[in-house]
């Protein structure tokens, strides 16, 4: 396949040599499923996984997330077999801060010692010298809380001194927290939840563009209300597009510094995923658009 020649354009991580594609990959449904465990074991199909992660590069995605604690293992294993040697142009951005017990839950594993481990994970699976970006997880679901992180961060700047990890980021964190981050150590990324329906970030977007520092928000289609997704879905009619498109490309619209890692594992959902990267929203689109999260106020 001809690389895409646009995916919503490109960005530089401030202060670093990192320049992406707008348009990324999220790996983390490559994992399976057992019963009510999530993001959990090897997926059913092996082959369509590998095909999926060599479509998204094929066609350009040159940004691609993940962590070792999807599956557990199972992504970055899938993203080894399906594109190593790795294509000089790839960043791989990892997280840590979190693991998985046998039920399936998501506890943190924020001591010292866990993000040496996880760091060593995420290296031995991903078969790499070094980690270009680690993001530290912290918060809840889908919102930060007040909690101390000096412990984590502080050894993620230890492994970085190291030369294990090249920058750290910052997940689902507030901008007090993301100040006190960067007392300890520089921070090149933040990832956090957010969409058209879910704008409690609207001014840490915008003040993290002034920095250079890009915004990658998870769930795009989460949290919407069926008024909501009714909304997006007759935006969606009216542009013979998808919803997740729409989302999609609201989100490259609202600032320069977004950037999107929709994940899939179809090959199909894929394609149509990175075709948000060229859907032109008219300004009556936006407009209604933007009128969502406002009528949840």
């Amino acid at each position: 396949m001809t690389k895409a020649s646009n995916l919503g354009g490109k960005f530089t991580f401030a202060n670093t040599p990192i320049t992406v594609n707008r348009m990324g990959y999220g790996a983390m449904q490559l994992a399976g499923r057992e019963g009510n465990k999530l993001v959990w074991g090897a997926p059913r199909d092996i082959p369509g996984a590998i095909a999926v992660l060599r479509e998204a590069v094929d066609s350009g995605v040159d940004h691609i997330d993940t962590s070792d604690f999807y599956g557990p293992h199972v992504t970055n294993q899938l993203i080894k077999q399906a594109l190593y040697p790795y294509p000089d142009n790839l960043t791989i951005v990892t997280k840590v801060g979190a693991r998985r017990d046998s039920d399936g839950s998501w506890p943190h594993a924020r001591s010292r010692q866990e993000i040496i481990d996880a760091v060593h994970d995420n290296l031995r699976n991903l078969g790499l010298d070094a980690l270009e970006v680690v993001n530290l997880r912290l918060g809840g679901l889908t919102g930060p809380v007040d909690e101390p992180f000096e412990e984590p961060l502080t050894a993620l700047a230890e492994l970085k001194q190291q030369g294990l990890i090249r920058h750290i980021g910052l997940s689902t964190v507030s901008q007090e927290q993301l100040v006190e981050a960067q007392v300890i150590t520089e921070i090149v990324s933040i990832q956090n939840f957010y969409n058209v329906a879910q704008r409690t970030d609207d001014a840490f977007v915008d003040a993290l563009a002034v920095q250079g520092i890009p915004f990658v928000p998870y769930f795009p289609l989460g949290g919407f209300s069926p008024l909501q997704s009714s909304k997006l879905n007759e935006v969606a009619a009216s542009l013979d597009a998808k919803p997740m498109q729409v989302a999609l490309a609201w989100l490259l619209r609202r600032s320069p510094n977004i950037l999107l890692i929709p994940g899939t594992s179809s090959v199909q959902h894929l394609r149509e995923n990175l075709k948000a990267a060229t859907l032109e929203l008219p300004d009556a689109a936006v407009a209604t658009l933007d009128s969502i999260a406002a009528a949840a106020i």
